[in-house]
């Protein structure tokens, strides 16, 4: 009877002080929102397409009282199309670039994830930034460099030969900044356009675009530092 007692108790002690490891994977669903900073500076100026990123967590994900995701946990993405700044950018774009992020890493270990940009935000060591106005971001990836017509439009000339472009100019810009007509010239010119960049530290506000399934390991206290 004692041994059998003895047993039963050992069973019991086992199964209250079980490992983390042994409970139930973490799901994390579609909707997430996660805070990032990067690590590093990537612009449209020195990036290039199939350069890789790494990106921080800066906020615990939970839910309820679940740690999902670990302050420090690093994300990896890669950077896809960069378009630089152009001269007279009114009329080709400006510049933008892709960001893609790949995987985060938990434990040594690689996960798949897809994650859309919401916002970007200026760099920040409370990680408390105020978000940039200044880019635009299409389609949760492309990161543009807003453009500034008022700011292009500086004087010169082009020839009013080409009666499309200039009504094009005419009614897309020159609205309200009083251009000079000499002859058959309008006055214009179009500076190089703003480059996109991001210097270390920038955060960024993200979506995780689908389900993700994260090792049971990640404990409450725990955090993956390793992009510190």
């Amino acid at each position: 009877m004692k041994a059998l007692l003895s047993a039963v108790l050992s069973v019991a002690l086992l199964c209250v002080t079980a490992p983390v490891s042994f409970s139930e994977p973490r799901q994390v669903v579609p909707g997430t929102q996660v805070r990032l900073h990067i690590v590093s500076n990537i612009g449209t100026a020195t990036s290039r397409n199939g350069d890789p990123f790494v990106a921080v967590v800066s906020e615990p994900v939970f839910v309820g009282n679940t740690l999902l995701i670990p302050a420090g946990t690093r994300v990896n993405g890669i950077i896809g199309t960069v378009e630089k700044a152009r001269r007279f950018s009114i009329f080709r774009g400006q510049a933008y670039m892709d960001l893609t992020f790949r995987s985060l890493e938990i434990d040594s270990r690689l996960i798949p994830i897809h994650m859309s940009i919401i916002a970007i935000e200026q760099p920040s060591s409370d990680r408390d930034g105020q978000r940039r106005k200044d880019v635009k971001i299409d389609e949760g990836q492309i990161i543009e460099q807003k453009h500034d017509y008022k700011g292009d439009i500086m004087g010169g000339s082009i020839g009013t030969g080409g009666g499309a472009m200039v009504g094009l100019i005419f009614s897309n810009v020159a609205r309200g900044f009083g251009f000079g007509l000499a002859g058959s010239a309008a006055y214009i010119v179009a500076r190089k356009g703003k480059e996109v960049d991001l210097p270390a530290q920038t955060g960024m506000l993200v979506r995780i675009d689908t389900g993700v399934t994260l090792p049971a390991t990640v404990g409450a206290g725990e955090a993956n530092t390793s992009g510190k």
